[in-house]
């Protein structure tokens, strides 16, 4: 038999329906999205809580967010390129740049809801598969179910570097360690040493010391930013134990106050500053050309009168004040009376 062409035929068409927008541009997995958002009918009204990761070239997005019917809510944030506040300039993306923004991502959320102190971060890393603990309150964990997206969940992966962070810092992320650097499917154990040591990137010290030996030129250019900060293979196991104590200190985001007027989410400028300013000199000139076109009827009430008040001032201000002279002998001599 040949070739046999799949006529679409107008029956294909009128039963097509459209998949949604985030799944046509490839970005939303629906089908694991809807496990994860939807809750018990047992749990109504309580909210299930999300623990995103996103990777990007430069960038390392964490974040808890929970699903609602007008949209999904971020509960707290964290990104990798905050870690220069916490003594981590460089090497943003690895696998210890992870470890310490799922760090940050627990230690600020359990902040915002007070239990920071009832769940505390653990005090010395070790790279094992911690198991939770319950408070002497009996108060539970918070628990988020991680989200990957599409990414791929390979062994050893950076979304896993999270995870521990998370875990670490006192979220209850349900997972298993089967995807940690150092797990031996054979054994089905985890090697706890070689896991630590991607914590800490004692592997990208590693690959340091060899590539200075080997090739100094290619270190140069390929380690530039570490040697402008002045960190060598021998501190970068110090330098992020100093990241992990200041996250635990102090999680808590600062806000930048930001110069001149701010703005709203859509663009509108908010009262105050030189947007405003603008806004309203606009404003203004749209008037004037309503009343040049005879179109006084679009322009409400209070806003003609704001112009004319404008006008009525501004000619004022510029109208000179009137001279006053002192009357001479002539205009003050009586008139003659006209004769009958």
């Amino acid at each position: 038999m040949g070739f046999v062409k799949l006529q679409k035929n107008k029956a294909y068409f009128k039963r097509y329906q459209v998949k949604y927008r985030r799944r046509r541009e490839g970005k939303t997995n629906y089908h694991a999205r809807r496990r994860m958002v939807v809750q018990d009918k047992t749990k109504y009204w309580a909210p299930k809580y999300r623990f995103v990761v996103r990777l990007t070239n430069k960038d390392v997005i964490t974040q808890i967010i929970t699903a609602r019917i007008i949209g999904d809510k971020v509960v707290a944030a964290a990104y990798s390129h905050e870690l220069p506040n916490y003594g981590v300039p460089v090497g943003l993306t690895n696998y210890a740049a992870c470890y310490c923004t799922g760090l940050l991502l627990a230690r600020r959320t359990l902040t915002k809801l007070n239990m920071n102190e009832k769940f505390p971060a653990v005090e010395e890393v070790t790279g094992e598969d911690n198991e939770l603990f319950e408070s002497e309150q009996g108060q539970r964990h918070f628990k988020a179910f991680l989200d990957v997206g599409l990414k791929r969940t390979t062994v050893g992966g950076r979304i896993f570097g999270t995870l521990k962070g998370a875990l670490d810092g006192g979220l209850n992320v349900p997972h298993r360690p089967n995807k940690f650097p150092g797990f031996n499917k054979e054994d089905e154990s985890l090697d706890a040493e070689k896991h630590r040591e991607r914590i800490f990137g004692l592997h990208v010290a590693n690959y340091m010391t060899e590539l200075k030996e080997s090739e100094p030129e290619r270190y140069k250019t390929q380690f530039s930013r570490f040697i402008k900060n002045k960190i060598h293979a021998e501190g970068v196991e110090n330098m992020y134990k100093k990241a992990h104590e200041q996250i635990i200190a102090n999680p808590v985001h600062k806000k930048k106050e930001r110069k001149g007027g701010k703005k709203h989410k859509h663009g509108s400028p908010v009262r105050g500053g030189k947007d405003a300013k603008k806004a309203a000199k606009k404003k203004d000139r749209m008037i004037k050309r309503a009343i040049k076109a005879g179109k006084k009827k679009a322009i409400p009430p209070h806003e003609n009168d704001r112009l004319i008040a404008k006008k009525q001032k501004a000619k004022a201000s510029s109208t000179p004040a009137p001279v006053t002279t002192k009357p001479t002998q002539s205009s003050t001599k009586p008139q003659p009376k006209p004769k009958k």
